[in-house]
């Protein structure tokens, strides 16, 4: 059996926290700035938070996959856990508190988070089974050239392509034609079709860590510290001809945010299981049940906007400025109380879950 590697569970558990503190703001009039994704170009914490989860999809892929072969049973099991993802990602998007409980199908966003981690497991778990590290490399290479190439050298009906946020973007272009109004925004959406084909490579680059934290003995600390320096690098010198752009999940977006990913886990990694301190046992609990823990806070956050008093003000709303609304603390510091407070909640929750031995499989 595979020793377990605390610093993959402990990573895990804190992007989940971290996909929560910044998806639930007390109001989002009064954010903190690292806490905000950057308008477009560029990018902030914030936008490391979900490309950190498929990175370390594609590390657990590793560890869950090494020692089996590809057979009907387990592309059986890989086909119903995708198909679970994208169907509760769905029923985010289409839930509504009030009778019939779903929204009119016009109005219903068909992408998602859950939807693109679905697909993106999907596509990741396939190709690790089928192939090894180097074809996986030229794969990864590939999407990210050919990527490069489709948005910033092939002309949309006779225009030149944009990498700004235009009809003239391919990657907008093609979620308003095939999407229309099942979208985030009216002319894009930043789980989009044509971008989650460089989000799964971005769980490509977690297979590869993956495979140095289960490969012989070594210096493991500093493989990943490279490896995170050198996509560090290389995407920033990317970014001077194809911006990093998590709306777009471009391919210098990518690298930047796998390295990145790498080096935090090489940190986390060298405390937990070189050095063998025991911290963040609270994130390892939340992420046993990641998916069940972050479906639940979007769910919840969900209903408390949609109950309203006869004001119209939402539960949420309510909650906020009666608790955490006080005279001397900034809009800013009580709108990142509240996320922290609702964030510890669940932390909690995945804490009761452990205690308990519930641990729901998605």
């Amino acid at each position: 059996m595979r020793e377990r590697v605390v610093s993959v569970d402990i990573f895990r558990g804190l992007t989940i926290a971290l996909m929560i503190l910044v998806n639930t703001p007390g109001t989002w009039s009064a954010v903190y700035p690292p806490l905000r994704h950057a308008t477009w170009h560029g990018y902030t914490p914030t936008d490391l938070v979900f490309p950190f989860f498929l990175f370390i999809v594609g590390t657990s892929i590793v560890f869950a996959y090494s020692n089996k072969q590809p057979s009907p049973a387990v592309y059986r099991k890989i086909v119903i856990r995708t198909l679970k993802l994208i169907g509760l990602g769905l029923f985010l998007g289409a839930f509504k508190i009030s009778s019939p409980f779903i929204l009119p199908f016009e109005e219903i966003r068909f992408p998602g988070v859950l939807q693109r981690i679905g697909v993106v497991f999907f596509a990741a778990s396939i190709l690790y089974l089928n192939f090894n590290w180097k074809v996986l490399l030229g794969i990864a290479i590939t999407i990210l050239l050919g990527y490069w190439v489709w948005m910033g050298f092939i002309p949309i009906e006779g225009q030149a392509p944009t990498f700004e946020r235009a009809a003239n973007n391919w990657a907008n272009y093609i979620d308003l034609n095939f999407l229309g109004t099942h979208m985030y925004k009216e002319d894009y959406d930043p789980e989009g079709i044509l971008s989650t084909l460089p989000a799964i490579v971005s769980s490509i680059l977690g297979i590869f860590t993956g495979l140095v934290l289960v490969g012989p003995k070594g210096n493991k600390i500093r493989s990943m510290v490279l490896m995170g320096v050198g996509m560090v690098l290389l995407g920033h010198l990317w970014d001077l001809v194809f911006p990093i752009n998590k709306a777009l999940w471009t391919s210098s977006f990518v690298l930047v945010t796998a390295g990145w990913a790498n080096l935090v886990l090489a940190l986390i990694y060298y405390f937990s299981d070189v050095r063998g301190l025991s911290f963040g046992s609270i994130f390892r609990y939340a992420g046993a049940n990641a998916i069940t823990v972050y479906f639940l806070s979007s769910f919840i956050s969900s209903i408390f906007y949609q109950i309203t008093d006869e004001a119209g003000v939402s539960l949420h709303e309510q909650l906020f400025n009666s608790i955490f609304v006080h005279q001397g603390l900034s809009m800013e510091f009580s709108s990142l109380l509240y996320g922290l407070t609702v964030t510890g909640f669940y932390l909690l929750l995945g804490w009761w879950m452990y205690r308990k031995k519930i641990f729901i499989k998605v």
